[in-house]
């Protein structure tokens, strides 16, 4: 029997974006159950009674919440193409830098634009890119998963495109070729790849959610 999959998503979130992608990189056919932010529908909140929010992947009617948890079970279940290494050290080196992403980067990013641009926090979010940034210096491959995306990749989804538009939407800037030019350029080459051009939302609406949110 074919496996029942179905995603519960916001077209415009980077972390309902890393599990489409998982889903497209391993070939995988799912039904996406489109959700309407503050309004989400029944089924997601029973799915989800948790946290409340997308994405949530149901497969073959058991259900998976939280993203990096989502990327994790898709590989386990369907192994073509990994997305993690296998060596056990490496594995745990990629976990650690998409929990890093997840839990300092992106709340610090959002601190810089809800701050309106303090220094001292634009400081600290350029020393947590630096970081990340040697980390794929160190590796000198195209992607942090070497010729293809990895869990580290989708987990820096939103570095990748969501940072430049909600600079866009508020004239602050920080995420430079001249500081990070290999973040750049992974950057570049992750919107490119054929595996996430067609799911990444389109830019113009979120820049003006984004100028509305951050009040620009």
């Amino acid at each position: 029997m074919a496996d029942e999959v179905k995603l519960y998503s916001l077209s415009g979130s980077p972390f309902v974006c890393r599990a489409k992608i998982a889903l497209n990189i391993k070939g995988i056919e799912y039904e996406n159950m489109e959700e309407t932010f503050g309004n989400f529908s029944a089924d997601l909140l029973k799915y989800n009674p948790v946290y409340k929010k997308v994405p949530v992947l149901v497969h073959n009617g058991k259900a998976i919440c939280e993203s990096l948890v989502i990327v994790e079970y898709i590989d386990d279940v369907w192994k073509a193409v990994p997305l993690l290494p296998q060596d056990p050290h490496e594995k745990a080196i990629a976990r650690f830098c998409a929990k890093f992403i997840d839990d300092k980067f992106i709340p610090t990013a959002f601190k810089v634009f809800g701050s309106h641009g303090d220094e001292q926090v634009i400081a600290e979010a350029c020393e947590q890119l630096q970081l990340i940034e040697n980390e794929l210096k160190n590796k000198g491959t195209k992607f942090f998963g070497g010729d293809n995306i990895n869990l580290v990749d989708l987990s820096a989804d939103f570095i990748a495109y969501w940072l430049g538009i909600i600079e866009e939407a508020t004239d602050i800037k920080f995420f430079t070729k001249e500081k990070f030019p290999k973040l750049t350029e992974w950057a570049y080459n992750f919107v490119e790849c054929e595996f996430v051009k067609g799911v990444l939302p389109p830019r113009a609406p979120l820049v003006e959610f984004f100028k509305k949110r951050f009040g620009n």
